[in-house]
């Protein structure tokens, strides 16, 4: 019963310092996870890091629900969730019970004001910081253009965006063909 308690407190301790989303919850589930508990490798939380991004809902929560289920199968992926999202829906809870009252005040309107702003930077530093990592040609910096116009000027459906951009980095980064032995046949986009 302690290593379930030991499981839910661990992530709910997370849960309730999480701020700046999944990417800036590495170092705090590294140390946590991978130094204190020695749960997990800092190799698996890269690679569950990864798997959340294509998985989805918050990276955060994900990588949460791989090390729960690595720990204790089902109830402890479970487990572990419930952990990590309780502090933040216990936060949203009192603030909808409370910002009803509050909502129409010109300070509460003025600190919405300045949260949105914040909130748009740390998306584009976001944007950047994943830019810098993804545009690594011109064939990267092709696609990402590509779906921006179509996302900004034409709305184009993001799944549909997400999954033509699949398309192309698997048309355009695929290894080619290769001989079989004894050299018969032809490379695919050879002569």
């Amino acid at each position: 019963m302690k290593s379930w308690f030991d499981l839910f407190f661990t992530f709910f301790k997370m849960g309730c310092i999480t701020f700046g989303g999944g990417y800036a919850m590495l170092p705090i589930i590294g140390r946590e996870l991978v130094d204190r508990k020695g749960w997990v490798s800092m190799e698996e939380v890269t690679d569950y890091f990864a798997l959340g991004q294509v998985t989805p809902g918050i990276i955060a929560v994900n990588v949460s629900t791989f090390v729960g289920y690595k720990r204790k199968g089902v109830p402890g992926g479970i487990l572990a969730t419930l952990g990590f999202i309780l502090p933040s829906l216990v936060i949203i809870i009192l603030i909808a019970a409370f910002l009803q009252n509050f909502a129409d005040m010109p300070l509460v309107q003025h600190a919405f004001g300045g949260i949105r702003v914040a909130v748009g930077a740390l998306i584009l530093d976001a944007v950047i910081k994943l830019g810098k990592g993804a545009l690594k040609n011109k064939s990267s910096v092709l696609i990402a253009v590509a779906a921006f116009s179509l996302s900004a000027f034409f709305r184009t459906s993001p799944v549909l965006l997400v999954l033509c951009a699949a398309l192309a980095g698997f048309l355009l980064y695929r290894p080619r063909g290769r001989r079989p032995p004894g050299g018969q046949g032809t490379q695919e986009g050879g002569s």
